[in-house]
């Protein structure tokens, strides 16, 4: 079979080129949707015999962005004509809906419902779902539970057509998510019953398709095959489902809908009732709660909500008001505070950190780095506003990679690069990921990513890195299968960025050798070395840990002589010094002070451990134990840390 001719055009509404060939793909020449929808060519080459050649004959796609391409002009397309498309045509304009006609131009709502707030938030996303049903196209439309009910009424009344809800209801008896077995099986049924009696006119609505058929692509359930088999052999059935975001659908049950419409994130703008666009902020926040906070800046608050719901919004902008109203002066920084609190208390593990740089001593060329890219990340850097869209979106890293020894403050610096960005950050282990079930680990991947989003701006961070991201092989055994299996759908996230939702990923390793290569490209991951702390980082690691835990700080001379005597140690080791100098004190009383002695003595115990360690890792196995020994520091240390032992070993002496 010939291949089809393949055109590229650039139009001023990319999105609708593209409905108007779904929609009229059976019925239309190229013609006719240039005339509908203008767009120039980017090859000069073309027959005019192909306007009359229909949609399905050819291989067309479109970009609103030349790239600094030449364009052509199609045959029988008059210039004046290409100008920003007009709205679209009679039969796909709907009646505005009531929550947008009480929305005015200027200012916030005075009043607003979580289902006004879902159907200002996704208009577009409902008009353009229920032209595609009134066209006869099925649609499948992922999307949080908390929006399903709000968004089927008006879906379908777009639509114009007759509906059969199956309900669906989302309590369940298993921790796969799924609804009790014999109520799934009465769902599966009536959903069955309802689709072999529709006719061609009525809208089938499956609320909860992912709860009656959910799975995995490489295991599916039994309920997921009965169910493929009744949709597919009622291909004509006009079907409107939803699937959450959380839940994984069966591919094969997820192709027989014509059009999939995702609902993941806010829009940063809406459009009133009068046309006029205005930025969420303004839309889905009432004028009481924006006079509440002083300086309320509803474009800078986008970043703080793009990846929640309109309806998790609403609950967040009512938790902070509840809180903030009786208070003299909230500002708009203790509302951003506010919400990210909700985030993380509404969240399953997600917090709020607590750790700035200035927490964590030394280490001033790792800090100076990661200031350099957050200040990219956060739009502070000098002149990125005058740098195009697509450019500065290429300069923000889309995550990090920690790797060094143990002990040296990976996962501590995760937390502060959140902390400085105001985020979120969720921390969890890599094996915590990994699931004997296939597909398992998989899912946990698409969670986690998820949870990201929602709580965005957020830092999601893989402690132990290394366990999941190991490099991928060729073996064909089942853990070898699994390991690529997860690397592939950590691809797939990081791939999947949105750049309006601000999620950081870090992953922390001692092991960088052994992670996929794919991962360390530098579009994906930054690899940045914390190894041990140099002498002056020690002396401030020092510094740190005794403002935490001494009532009394040593003098300058004493912390360079503790640095001087930690060679070696990482800064979990420095820290332990001082936390157990203290709890020496608080257990031994006023007289077991944390000295120059006593601290001293707690450094050459962790070089007497670490020493014999490296003795016991020597010693052939069935050979006695051997200690070992330890010379007195030098006379000229003597002053600063009294009677410090320094280990050594028998053939030092």
């Amino acid at each position: 079979m010939a291949p089809r001719p393949h055109f590229r055009f650039v139009s001023a509404d990319p999105q609708r080129f593209d409905d108007l060939v779904i929609m009229h793909s059976d019925d239309w020449t190229l013609g006719q949707l240039l005339a509908e929808v203008p767009a120039f060519l980017l090859e000069p080459d073309f027959d005019p015999a192909h306007l009359d050649v229909g949609l399905r004959s050819l291989k067309l796609t479109v970009t609103g962005d030349p790239g600094g391409r030449p364009l052509y002009l199609p045959p029988g397309v008059a210039l004046t004509s290409l100008t920003p498309a007009e709205p679209p045509p009679a039969e796909l304009v709907v009646e505005v809906s009531a929550p947008l006609r009480e929305f005015a131009d200027e200012g916030h709502p005075e009043n607003l419902s979580e289902r006004a707030a879902v159907l200002i938030a996704h208009q577009v996303e409902i008009d353009r779902a229920g032209a595609y049903l009134k066209r006869g196209f099925s649609v499948l439309i992922q999307c949080e539970k908390l929006l399903v009910e709000h968004l089927i009424d008006e879906i379908v009344h777009q639509s114009d057509r007759a509906r059969t809800v199956i309900k669906a209801e989302p309590d369940t008896d298993s921790t796969l998510g799924l609804p009790p077995a014999g109520r799934r099986s009465a769902q599966l049924a009536a959903l069955e019953k309802e689709v072999n009696d529709a006719d061609e006119e009525r809208i089938v609505v499956v609320p909860h398709l992912d709860l009656l058929a959910g799975g995995s692509n490489t295991a599916i359930s039994s309920e997921a095959r009965e169910l493929t088999d009744v949709l597919y052999e009622n291909s004509t059935r006009v079907l409107l489902a939803f699937t959450d975001p959380s839940l994984v659908l069966p591919e094969v049950l997820a192709d027989r809908f014509a059009v999939r419409l995702s609902l993941d994130v806010l829009p940063r703008e809406v459009a009133t009732a009068g046309g006029r666009r205005v930025p969420v902020g303004q839309a889905l926040v009432r004028r009481e709660e924006a006079e509440l906070f002083r300086d309320f800046n509803p474009i800078a608050l986008y970043k703080n909500i793009a990846g929640m719901n309109a309806v998790r919004l609403r609950h967040g902008l009512r938790f902070a008001y509840h809180e903030h109203h009786q208070r003299p002066e909230p500002t708009f920084a203790d509302l951003l505070q506010e919400l990210a609190l909700f985030k993380a208390h509404t969240s399953n593990s997600f917090e709020v950190p607590n750790v700035p740089f200035r927490k964590i001593g030394g280490y001033q060329p790792v800090k100076d780095e990661l200031n350099r890219a957050l200040s990219i990340i956060s739009g502070a850097a000098a002149g990125l506003a005058d740098l195009p869209e697509e450019v500065r979106q290429d300069l923000v890293p889309r995550g990090f990679i920690f790797h060094g020894p143990p002990g040296t403050g990976k996962t501590l610096f995760a937390k502060a690069v959140a902390s400085e960005l105001d985020a979120t950050i969720l921390v969890v282990s890599g094996p915590e990921v990994t699931d004997m079930y296939v597909g398992e680990s998989e899912r946990k991947v698409r969670e986690l990513f998820a949870e990201a989003r929602r709580n965005a701006p957020s830092v999601l961070v893989f402690d132990e890195f290394d366990s999941i991201a190991a490099k991928r092989t060729g073996r064909d055994d089942g853990g070898s299968r699994a390991g690529n299996a997860v690397v592939a759908q950590l691809l797939t996230e990081l791939d999947g960025f949105r750049p309006e939702v601000p999620v950081l990923i870090i992953g922390t390793t001692n092991r960088i050798d052994i992670i996929d290569d794919a991962l360390l490209r530098p579009s994906r991951f930054r690899a940045i070395k914390i190894d041990l702390p140099d002498e002056e980082a020690r002396a401030a690691i020092a510094r740190v840990h005794a403002g935490t835990f001494l009532r009394e700080q040593p003098d300058d001379e004493l912390f360079a002589a503790i640095a001087r005597a930690t060679e070696g140690m990482n800064g979990d080791e420095i820290r332990s010094i001082f936390r157990d100098a203290r709890a020496d004190e608080l257990i031994g009383g006023p007289d077991a002070r944390p000295d120059a002695r006593r601290l001293g003595e707690l450094i050459g115990a962790l070089r007497r451990a670490a020493q014999q360690r490296e003795i016991d890792q020597r010693r052939p196995a069935g050979r006695p134990a051997e200690a070992a020994s330890y010379l007195p520091l030098t006379p000229r240390h003597r002053p600063i840390l009294a009677e410090l032992t320094v280990p050594t070993s028998r053939e030092d002496e």
